[in-house]
């Protein structure tokens, strides 16, 4: 006999990082398989050390780490993750990023600038990722940076079912907080039956980051609720002047509807102050307790991510998730 034959067996094994296990043992529990166990801590001089307590060998490994504040920490920590999977013969390690990290950095307005998300994608791709599985790009260019297949995976379904429950019957208009969004704001249009668009025409001072100047309303939003779409909320500031132009320009009330709650400060403090009545996220990113405010709704995208793990795992197709349009 000139060879041996063996059954092909395929393991889907699971592994979180320290940024958001709570997710990971979520979509853990959708799958039915618990998170893989490991020893991840740091030398008092900040390296950090990873190794994970069962074999991983021949496995399909599935790194999920949510890259919440302290950033660097948690892109090295997830680096550190695939090296170890990687030297540990896992057959192919998929990166699921539920927030791509440095995604605002895709480009170059200014000579002599970093296009971090490219550097991100080359960081991954060295320490051994194959896949990348991640939920709302900033900009949809990304997927191009990282060599290799990369599922971009929307959270507009989960988003706009709940606003549809709570707000039907009621006249709405979808709002692009400024002119980058309106492509996200048409998609939310057609999913919500064809409801008016607006957008706000603002500017930004490129010296300045996070600081915005809102101009003017452009679209019909009298009398009607104002829906603010956007892929973030980093530090709340861009939809609470939004908010006010919307109330000033005769809007019967302002929800917000947005993928990544990264919330930082002053956020918290402005949600709280602004005539905005319930901004509407999902759990890409852990929420404080501190910025749990009552006007904030938070639902899940782990049976979401959960599905198209499946889907990966099973060699099957992540784009009927949504309808085949990804």
């Amino acid at each position: 006999m000139g060879s041996i034959v063996a059954e092909n067996r395929k393991s889907l094994m699971l592994f979180t990082g320290r940024g958001f296990p709570e997710l990971a043992e979520e979509i853990g529990q959708v799958l039915g398989v618990a998170p893989t166990p490991a020893d991840s801590y740091e030398f008092a001089n900040g390296e950090i050390f990873v190794r994970f307590k069962e074999s991983v060998r021949g496995s399909d490994a599935f790194v999920v780490q949510s890259v919440t504040e302290g950033v660097n920490r948690w892109v090295m920590e997830t680096l550190i993750m695939i090296d170890a999977l990687k030297r540990g013969s896992a057959k192919r390690i998929t990166v699921v990023l539920p927030f791509y990290p440095y995604a605002r950095q895709d480009k170059k307005h200014r000579g002599r600038e970093p296009i971090s998300a490219r550097l991100v994608a080359d960081l991954l791709k060295t320490a051994g990722a194959n896949r990348i599985l991640t939920v709302d790009l900033h900009t949809a260019q990304i997927q191009g940076f990282f060599d290799g297949p990369v599922d971009h995976l929307f959270a507009m379904d989960i988003l706009a079912e709940y606003v549809e429950k709570k707000f039907v019957g009621r006249p709405m208009t979808v709002v692009a907080p400024d002119s980058g969004r309106v492509r996200v704001a048409e998609r939310w249009t057609d999913r919500l039956g064809g409801c008016p668009l607006a957008f706000i025409h603002k500017t930004r001072d490129p010296l300045k980051p996070n600081q915005v100047v809102a101009n003017r309303v452009v679209g019909e939003v009298e009398g009607r609720v104002c829906l603010i779409v956007d892929d973030m909320i980093d530090t709340g500031g861009t939809i609470a002047k939004a908010a006010d132009i919307l109330f000033d320009e005769g809007a019967a009330d302002v929800i917000v509807a947005s993928t990544h709650a990264l919330l930082s400060d002053p956020a918290t403090e402005r949600l709280k102050n602004s005539r905005i009545s319930e901004l509407v996220v999902t759990n890409t990113l852990p929420l404080a307790p501190e910025k749990q405010l009552d006007k904030i709704t938070v639902l899940s995208i782990a049976p979401l991510l959960a599905r198209a793990i499946r889907e990966v795992f099973d060699d099957g197709s992540v784009t009927t998730l949504f309808g085949g349009l990804s």
